[in-house]
């Protein structure tokens, strides 16, 4: 049976606040894709440096994704044996990936995604009281430190390479570590930029391009190696040392780094999962979702 019918039986309490969850993770990923003019990324204007993705595509896997979303919601709420959980929604996640694949005609729009937003999602919805972004993303970590035993031992995934190839962490370090460039880059930028006065897609933008300045993006490594890496990293901080992008030296360097990135053929993607990621931490605390849904937690072990 698919992960993602094992808890039908077990929806009432509690399940409010995982279709909360679950549409806000959705929200995200949307917003992310949304989000123009990104470097190298699909947005409003275009496909960016893919062949294979667009802006109609990526919402449609995005939505495809709420059953999975809203089931690892659910399990954070009544799986209590952290290794159960673990191995749950590694099998939910499992789902999401063949979900995404049949919305989408086997295009890969949100592996990178299913990933990190799952997790948050999970240690969000976890009965551990009030929670600000940085500790929902510490219990996410502990999640992703554990083995899940059923897991395929080679995935053959672009990322996976990548990371063997160039030896970097990667989607499973940055989650195994808390998601260091989610809550010491992209959302310190993102505060940052709207105390300012900068407009939100402002904002928005010069938080990916806080995670693009460090991240050692597997997307841009499987596809362009060290030279595109190093180009998108540099050419990002030349966009925030301009004063980002609600000025006109900034828009100036996000155009030519945009131009650059399309010249090489590459795409930040592992960046843009991260982004997401900060959108979805960063609405849970705008919505105060601890305050709300405190007696709508359930504890059941399953």
């Amino acid at each position: 049976m698919s992960a993602l019918h094992l808890l039908d039986n077990d929806i009432h309490t509690g399940s409010g606040f995982a279709s909360w969850l679950a549409d806000a993770a959705v929200d995200a990923l949307i917003d992310e894709a949304t989000l123009t003019p990104k470097p190298g990324l699909v947005d409003l204007r275009g496909n960016g440096a893919h062949e294979d993705l667009n802006w109609l595509l990526m919402c449609h896997s995005a939505r495809a994704l709420r059953p999975a979303f809203h089931a690892m919601a659910l399990a954070g709420q009544r799986i209590a044996d952290p290794q159960s959980l673990r191995e749950y929604i590694g099998a939910a996640g499992r789902d999401a990936e063949r979900a995404m694949m049949q919305a989408t005609g086997g295009v890969n729009t949100h592996r990178g995604a299913i990933w990190a937003i799952g997790l948050l999602v999970t240690a969000a919805a976890q009965p551990a009281g009030r929670s600000q972004a940085s500790t929902v993303a510490h219990r996410a970590a502990a999640l992703a430190r554990l083995h899940d035993r059923h897991a395929p031992a080679v995935t053959g995934n672009k990322g996976a390479l990548a990371c063997l190839q160039h030896g970097v962490g990667g989607a499973r370090s940055q989650a195994q570590q808390g998601f260091p460039q989610v809550i010491h880059a992209a959302l310190p930028m993102l505060r940052a930029s709207r105390l300012r006065g900068d407009g939100e897609d402002a904002a928005r933008l010069n938080a990916l391009l806080a995670v693009m300045a460090q991240l050692d993006d597997t997307c841009l490594l499987a596809r362009g190696g060290r030279p595109a890496l190093e180009a998108a990293q540099r050419g990002a901080r030349r966009v925030l040392d301009a004063g980002g992008v609600a000025n006109g030296d900034g828009r100036q360097a996000l155009r030519v780094l945009d131009a650059d990135l399309l010249a090489l053929g590459v795409s930040p993607g592992g960046a843009a999962d991260l982004l997401a990621a900060a959108l979805l931490l960063d609405r849970m605390e705008n919505k105060g979702i601890n305050d709300e849904v405190e007696c709508d937690h359930g504890t059941t072990a399953v």
